[in-house]
């Protein structure tokens, strides 16, 4: 037999409402994580959970200042203690708008200048950042004592330019960034181009400057979200037909310039569109979505994530999947439990793992 690296297959949750600050945490938060956990559960697989602790805070401050917890803050709080205590894995993730977001007329109002998180002013990053950490560190230590906050994701994928947000990772001790897909661009309120990241799957260290480019010497690893470039009729499945329906129905403000803020539009018009048009039929980048690809899709893409690495020994062969728990409807979460019975009887070629414990493994590395 052939020697081959063991893939690592880990579901990353970005726990948020809708983008645009509508919708209620806990039917878009709280009940749809609270299945998955519970179905996860069954299987044996582990889930990190991406916090918007940007939003989270809000609700908290929300909850304290108005004395009503109608955003449910104190049910979000419990339910990330309560991953924590099964094994799970919360992490850290920020859509930065939040931080100087203000709730008017029985809605929340963004700050979009601070939309685009890679291009903050580096005091206001670390700032964020910090606060972040903080946070997840004194919420879920005395559950686990050996808890660390030490993996990132952007919100939009905002990590280019990278200089400033890959330094204030590095000070603040961070082990692991997960916001690049390769042959993902975008242009609009969020503006980055990853198409020349080293690899669809396998890590590497991200240089300060450019987190597209290798750096040996760096102490921040780069887990790209798992995609292949595939013909515009992969994306037809009825949980994409559904996102591209909340996009409509929940719409983020049109593209501004020259920073000026516009903090609200009735216009259903998306935040980011593609760098450069692309073929019909070829050359878009399919993430791993375990929200909006079925079953099949998922097991076909473990599949050719194996053949990737088959006759390699690395250990280090993370197989990043990335979901939102604003899209766990019960059609996918029949959908997933296809995969997970598939991965689950698979023990000598995948298993389930977090960035939690990855970032262990690595700071050993380091």
């Amino acid at each position: 037999m052939r020697d081959r690296a063991l893939l690592q297959l880990i579901f990353t949750l970005d726990y948020e409402i809708h983008g645009n600050g509508e919708g209620s945490p806990y039917e878009l938060m709280v009940e749809p994580t609270r299945r998955m956990l519970d179905q996860f559960d069954r299987h044996g697989a582990r889930l990190t959970i991406l916090a918007d602790v940007a939003e989270i805070l809000k609700f908290k401050e929300y909850a304290e200042t108005s004395g009503r917890d109608d955003f449910h803050y104190h049910a979000i709080a419990s339910q990330l203690q309560d991953a924590i205590r099964r094994g799970h894995d919360v992490q850290l993730h920020l859509h930065s708008s939040w931080f100087n977001a203000r709730y008017e007329d029985q809605r929340w109002v963004h700050d979009w200048s601070e939309y685009d998180f890679a291009r903050l002013p580096i005091d206001r990053m670390e700032a964020y950042v910090r606060t972040g950490k903080d946070y997840l560190e004194s919420l879920l230590r005395p559950i686990d004592s050996r808890y660390r906050c030490t993996a990132f994701r952007a919100a939009n994928w905002s990590m280019h330019p990278s200089r400033n947000a890959m330094d204030v990772l590095r000070k603040n001790g961070f082990v692991i960034e997960s916001s690049v897909f390769k042959w993902g661009s975008r242009s609009g309120l969020v503006d980055f181009d990853y198409s020349h990241a080293p690899h669809t799957l396998l890590p590497w260290r991200a240089s300060v400057d450019d987190v597209c480019r290798e750096d040996p010497q760096s102490g921040i690893w780069e887990f790209p979200i798992y995609t292949e470039r595939r013909w515009i009729g992969t994306f037809l499945s009825p949980n994409r037909l559904y996102r591209a329906w909340l996009g409509r129905m929940h719409p983020l403000p049109r593209d501004f310039t020259n920073g000026a803020k516009e903090l609200g539009s009735d216009a259903p018009v998306p935040v980011t569109k593609p760098r450069t048009r692309r073929g019909w039929l070829t050359g878009h980048p399919w993430k791993a979505d375990f929200n909006q690809c079925t079953g099949r899709q998922l097991i076909g893409a473990v599949d050719r994530a194996g053949r990737l690495v088959d006759g390699k020994s690395s250990e280090l062969a993370p197989f990043v999947m990335i979901g939102h728990s604003k899209l766990f409807t019960p059609a996918n979460e029949r959908s997933l439990e296809r995969f997970l019975r598939y991965a689950a009887s698979r023990k000598q070629e995948m298993r389930f793992a977090t960035f939690g414990e990855a970032s262990e493994s690595l700071r050993k590395l380091n």
